[in-house]
């Protein structure tokens, strides 16, 4: 739980460098994560070169302050672990495949054991995702059979948000059945 309740969005970072140990060991926690049937269909891309994370940064929506972040994790998710991909598959948001939803769902989870891993480390992290698959994939030579779930920025923080808000729990529990 402390992990769960100290973990904020960061949007500021030092110019500190990740250990790479301390990298490892955040990729670990995702590897670790659980997936329907096993499958594991995440993948990950370090991007650590100013020149790579400019051009990520171009396609997420020109979020500037994602290059104070020393380190980017692009996490995608392979639909090959539960079909087979044909040399013409396309898959991106309107997709109409039920795998692919399933992938985007077992990478989310892998997504999340590297923010919350990240923070048990002492780092901060970002999980940011306002690009669409067509201009992402081609800035990262990624195939158009994956499916980019998000890019996490990574670092030491360099700020210290408040918590927001949360909903109340009456306010979201349900027993039984919606009504």
């Amino acid at each position: 739980m402390k992990e769960i309740e100290n973990r904020r969005s960061i949007r500021k970072y030092t110019d500190k460098k990740v250990p790479k140990e301390a990298l490892m060991q955040v990729l670990e926690s995702a590897r670790m994560a659980p997936s329907g049937s096993n499958t594991q269909p995440w993948n990950f891309i370090i991007v650590e070169s100013e020149e790579m994370k400019e051009k990520i940064v171009a396609v997420d929506n020109n979020q500037k302050w994602m290059l104070t972040a020393p380190v980017f994790i692009v996490c995608v998710a392979d639909i090959c672990c539960r079909i087979d991909s044909k040399p013409d598959m396309y898959i991106d948001e309107d997709s109409p495949e039920p795998e692919v939803k399933q992938i985007i769902r077992d990478t989310a989870v892998a997504i999340e054991h590297i923010l919350l891993e990240a923070d048990h480390l002492g780092l901060a992290s970002c999980w940011t995702g306002w690009f669409d698959q067509k201009d992402m994939r081609p800035t990262m030579n990624i195939p158009n059979d994956k499916y980019v779930c998000g890019v996490i920025t990574l670092g030491y923080a360099d700020e210290n948000p408040e918590q927001r808000p949360r909903r109340k729990m009456d306010d979201m529990i349900r027993y039984e059945k919606w009504a």
